[in-house]
């Protein structure tokens, strides 16, 4: 059988017009001779489509392109079209829809497998829209019985996981009743190593059951959910035939009688792939929101030196305005850091001292701030001040503001609520402050040339928001907090766990403690682009009015 895989891009909502994509890759694809085209998971609504799924328009709406579709495949009978979208189900009770693939050949539905697990963890939510389906299939096509999954569907390998979370295992139920082609259609997002994972997933069920297996991937970025793509086929040993590329648009076509020769597994890189997926984060997002440029506050430090250069290259540097905001605190050499990298990379560059504001601003609270000791306060009006001062270039120019905080300040909530949080994207929120500088390494090394400037990666970091200050006057230092913050967030570990593996006790209970008290400012920032396996957004929930210890 002769498959095209097609990892679109599609645009969440838009049913009519990712269903006429559909039809055109259809009609491509049947000038080639092609038997079958497959498209991602939920491909005619968009992966995640939310609170969508609950509106009855949403779902004619959908309805109605799914008819579009057959309509169209009749030109092309020698061609099925097997895509992703949500379809009424006829139960009696429930949610009374599934998370569906469909088969459309010849101007019909022939064939429809309901998705079987549906995920409830971490960014996943599909029970709240979809009932699982109760049993699977197998479908005869084109001299093949086709085993149809969906995403999840292929993730609960025995090998797996130390602790199952669904007794079914649908791929192994596919096998029983005589498939001869896994197809899996996913909208799997990315976050560091999940690739290795999927590969060797796929590997392990084509191998396990001799049966080729065909991945097909969502790609794009979805608000904070960025997808990479990397589709791939296997054949029945477990060998890999075909592999589309990550973080793009791609099609191919593979034989299943003729896959090819066998080709490596890739090596991943994590840092590599990091970068890719933010750019794709930040071009999506400003794309499917209306944007064509941004705006930056640069310091002079690397984490806003790290934005702007993702920013340049998702968007292109002559969308790209980055603006100094220096005040009496700041250095000579952090704004000429900043109009540097500026240089570097060919953006716009401003500089807008906030010194006049600031002395209004001290001067009309001093008889209310009487008897008081300068502190916080006095930082966070700095903050505050360039922030509305961002907001209003925003507001008059129609740029995207990008924040530019990293996890490890919004982890202790080193960061100013309506102020550095300000925006409408923040890039690094999910990178800890140890991979913002391999980040910034690898931009340079990668372009053989300086883009991020050395002195701002050799000195330390610091807000400038008081004489001589450095993050390490409030902070541990950033490799313990980038350890202590991964055992707490990402793995759950407790106080105990951590001070067993020989952490200070008293650094993990003011971290424990600051992660905690933080929570309200998480609550109130902008949408951060996931690239760690558990990231401050949708998929991590906290109470903020709570006591708790960990």
């Amino acid at each position: 059988m002769k498959i095209t895989i097609c990892q679109y891009n599609p645009l969440v909502g838009d049913v009519a017009g990712n269903a006429k994509r559909v039809c055109e890759a259809a009609a491509s694809a049947s000038k080639e001779g092609t038997d079958l085209v497959v498209f991602p998971e939920l491909f005619i609504q968009g992966y995640p489509p939310r609170d969508l799924l609950e509106q009855r328009w949403f779902i004619r709406n959908s309805r109605e392109a799914i008819e579009k579709i057959c309509a169209c495949s009749k030109k092309y009978p020698q061609t099925g079209i097997l895509v992703g979208t949500a379809l009424p189900n006829e139960l009696p009770h429930g949610k009374r829809l599934c998370n569906a693939a469909v088969l459309i050949h010849n101007g019909k539905i022939v064939f429809h497998q309901a998705k079987a697990l549906l995920p409830a963890y971490d960014v996943f939510d599909e029970t709240r829209y979809f009932d699982p389906a109760q049993k699977v299939r197998v479908f005869g096509f084109k001299g093949e019985r086709l085993g149809i999954s969906i995403c999840e569907d292929a993730w609960n390998h025995e090998e797996l996981w130390t602790g199952r979370l669904y007794k079914r295992d649908p791929i192994a139920e596919l096998a029983s009743k005589g498939a001869t082609l896994f197809i899996n259609i996913a909208a799997s997002p990315f976050h560091m190593g999940k690739e290795n994972l999927r590969a060797s997933l796929a590997k392990n069920h084509a191998r396990r059951h001799g049966t080729p297996f065909l991945y097909v991937n969502q790609v794009g970025g979805y608000d904070e959910l960025i997808f990479d793509g990397s589709s791939m086929y296997f054949d029945g040993k477990g060998a890999l035939r075909a592999r589309l590329g990550a973080f793009t648009e791609s099609t191919a076509t593979v034989d299943t009688k003729k896959p090819g020769k066998p080709l490596p597994l890739p090596d991943f890189d994590t840092v590599e792939a990091v970068h890719g997926a933010l750019i794709l984060g930040v071009s999506d997002y400003a794309r499917k929101c209306g944007f064509s440029k941004a705006i930056i506050g640069l310091s002079g430090g690397v984490d806003s030196a790290l934005t702007a250069s993702l920013a340049a290259q998702a968007l292109g540097s002559g969308n790209v305005w980055g603006i100094a905001l220096p005040s009496r605190y700041s250095s000579e050499g952090s704004v000429a850091d900043a109009e540097k990298l500026a240089a570097n990379l060919g953006i716009r560059f401003s500089v807008i001292s906030i010194e006049k504001p600031f002395t209004a601003f001290l001067e009309t609270l001093a008889e209310t701030f009487t008897g008081t000791a300068p502190g916080i306060a006095e930082e966070n009006l700095q903050a505050r001040i360039r922030g509305t001062l961002l907001m209003a270039l925003s507001n008059k120019f129609g740029h995207l503001l990008l924040t530019t905080g990293n996890k490890s300040e919004l982890a202790v909530g080193y960061c100013t609520l309506y102020g550095d949080m300000n925006g409408g994207l923040s890039v690094i929120s999910d990178l800890p402050k140890g991979m913002v500088y391999r980040l910034a390494r690898f931009i340079n090394t990668a372009a053989g040339r300086e883009i991020i400037p050395a002195a701002t990666l050799d000195k330390p970091p610091s807000a400038e928001l008081r004489p001589n200050q450095t993050d390490q006057d409030t902070l541990p230092p950033y490799p313990m907090l980038d350890a202590i913050l991964e055992g707490i967030v990402e793995r759950g570990d407790s106080l105990r766990e951590l001070t067993e593996k020989g952490f200070d006790k008293k650094t993990v209970q003011w971290i424990c403690s600051a992660i905690a008290g933080s929570e309200y400012k998480r609550r109130q920032a902008a949408p951060g682009l996931k690239v760690t396996p558990k990231a401050f957004g949708v998929g991590r929930r906290f109470p903020i009015a709570a006591k708790y210890k960990w």
